[in-house]
């Protein structure tokens, strides 16, 4: 007869197509009957946070509900950063572990309900005669509210026989959220009102408009208003005509390009949160610029909006648009007037910094040069860890869509996540390079995955290691403040060779000849290349814009 932990499992199998994970004593039953009655893929990592970093990249990547394991004990215990960025990030994802018996915690046991509910995650447990229900309500769970649900099974009910799976029903889902109501309709005809009357209109959107759709829409209001666009570093590539758009926001956006958006005189927000870092801690906007904000949150999540709007940004745009459609209203001619092109562009860097190492801006620039110009690489997704270094990829590597490009870790304010995000986005996208940024301090911290990232990523996967011998940030926030530096730095380490030892193509970059080794790499079959790491040893006294904001903000 089927065992809890194959009800678990079929039930799991009918809503994901895939799981990430580390075997163990706790789940090994669940893995079993996944593997021997399901069609859902499983690809084993090095390391329990690696699966849930996996399975956190593979829905960035693809969308859906993604699905991850570990055992109990300390194999829950390593998922926890793991899970804590992916709460905060809002990725539906279960993680299925083992749990202590019902019987109570034996010596090596731990509260994992109490750790999980630390860093917001809710548990949902399985018994011998409802697995298959609990299963449906965690997966419900993990949809509704956008946030990764654990679902335990303890170890002395894992192989009860638990009778024939039942037809579980299908989770209940609710309806984007609508604006509805008198004061909803009047703040549209208010938005509406602004951005016809405007003479510098502004568009900003997020990664919450594109889990929405709302990309066509939010053009189709661009165009009917002439508005400026732009989006967050989550939102990269969502409005369609990216001949008027801006780019990122932000410490990582272009200076000239930021000096525009304090001239605008109406902004609508879509699907953002506004946070300090996409504010630029307060000064995106000019004290005269109108502000409206159109999110899913309870209230508006910044000082600076004057009207805010509850809803689905997808929805909200079109009602917007077809208010403005009853208006007489014009594009305003704004973005026309602009050499958006100049505004967005970055500074280039020097190929060798003062202190006789690779600088990194020149690094990112050529080697955005190489990712667009070069066929096997525009389909593409960049996949990058947390650390002084994402200002680079963010500034000066071209994006398609938000989908395309990802921040694993950057929620939590982690690092050490970037070379198991790999395998998650390779198997999302599986026609598409894989492209990781990480740095050598979270490379240090993530380097068991690297085999994971090596043997699923082979052919299409190469990564990009800003190797400066320290913990880059640290040095930049505090090091500069006086305090020791000793504790900031790292011992050069040698990422090429370590590459090679797990069957890598390794790299050491010192200049920006070495880096038409990638060129080299992409002209061959996908068949016959290894996966490539670039060991990019760069000057640590060239800092990033944002930082540069950041250390301003602390001083």
């Amino acid at each position: 007869m089927p065992t809890v932990s194959a009800h678990v499992a079929a039930t799991l199998a009918r809503h994901i197509d895939h799981v990430f994970g580390v075997m163990g004593n706790g789940n090994a039953y669940f893995l079993d009957a996944l593997q021997r009655s399901t069609d859902v893929g499983y690809t084993a990592v090095r390391h329990e946070a690696g699966g849930v970093t996996a399975a956190d990249a593979y829905h960035r990547a693809g969308g859906g509900l993604a699905a991850a394991t570990a055992t109990y004990g300390a194999g829950f215990t390593n998922t926890l950063t793991a899970l804590a960025e992916a709460v905060q990030a809002h990725v539906p994802l279960v993680l299925v572990v083992g749990d202590e018996p019902t019987s109570g915690p034996r010596p090596w046991d731990v509260d994992q309900i109490a750790l999980a509910s630390a860093v917001g995650a809710r548990t949902y447990t399985v018994g011998r005669t409802d697995a298959a229900a609990t299963t449906v309500i965690a997966i419900e769970h993990a949809l509704t509210y956008r946030v990764p649900t654990v679902l335990a099974i303890p170890y002395d009910v894992a192989t009860l026989d638990a009778g024939p799976v039942p037809d579980a029903p299908e989770p209940r889902l609710p309806h984007p959220l609508a604006p509805a109501g008198p004061f909803a309709e009047q703040t549209i005809r208010d938005v509406a009102a602004a951005l016809a009357g405007a003479k510098r209109p502004f568009l900003l959107a997020g990664r919450g408009a594109w889990i929405a759709g709302a990309g066509e829409v939010l053009g189709e209001l661009a165009d009917a208003t002439g508005a400026v666009t732009a989006s967050t570093a989550l939102g990269r590539g969502i409005f369609p005509r990216s001949e008027f758009d801006l780019g990122v926001t932000g410490g990582f956006g272009a200076e000239a390009a930021m000096q525009l958006v304090t001239e605008a005189d109406v902004a609508v927000v879509f699907g953002a949160s506004l946070n300090q870092f996409t504010m630029r801690f307060g000064s995106l906007f000019g004290p005269r610029t109108r502000i409206f904000q159109v999110d899913i949150a309870p209230a508006a999540t910044h000082p600076h909006v004057g009207g805010y709007l509850r809803g689905d940004a997808a929805a909200v745009a079109r009602a917007i648009a077809a208010e403005l459609a009853r208006t007489p209203a014009v594009p305003s001619g704004w973005r026309e007037r602009l050499d958006i092109p100049a505004l967005r562009a970055y500074e280039a860097g020097d190929d060798i910094a003062p202190d006789g190492a690779l600088d990194p801006r020149s690094a990112a620039a050529r080697i955005g040069e190489i990712l667009e110009s070069t066929d096997a690489l525009r389909d593409r997704v960049v996949v990058s860890d947390g650390g002084h270094f994402i200002g680079w990829a963010n500034m000066y590597w071209p994006v398609a869509a938000p989908d395309r490009m990802m921040m694993v870790g950057t929620a939590f304010q982690s690092i050490g996540m970037g070379f198991a995000s790999v395998p998650g986005a390779a198997l999302a996208q599986p026609d598409a390079t894989i492209v990781l940024t990480t740095g050598d301090g979270g490379g240090l911290m993530a380097l068991a995955d690297l085999e994971s990232a090596v043997r699923v990523a082979a052919g299409r996967g190469l990564a990009v290691v800003w190797n400066d011998a320290a913990y880059g940030a640290e040095v930049n926030l505090y090091g500069l403040k006086g305090l020791a530096k000793e504790p900031m730095l790292i011992p050069q380490v040698d990422f090429a060779e370590v590459a090679r030892g797990f069957g890598a193509r390794g790299v050491v970059v010192r200049t920006l000849a070495d880096l038409d080794r990638l060129a080299e790499w992409a002209r061959v079959p996908a068949s016959d290349r290894p996966f490539l790491l670039l060991d990019l040893r760069i000057s640590g006294s060239v800092i990033a814009p944002y930082q540069l904001e950041i250390i301003r903000v602390n001083s």
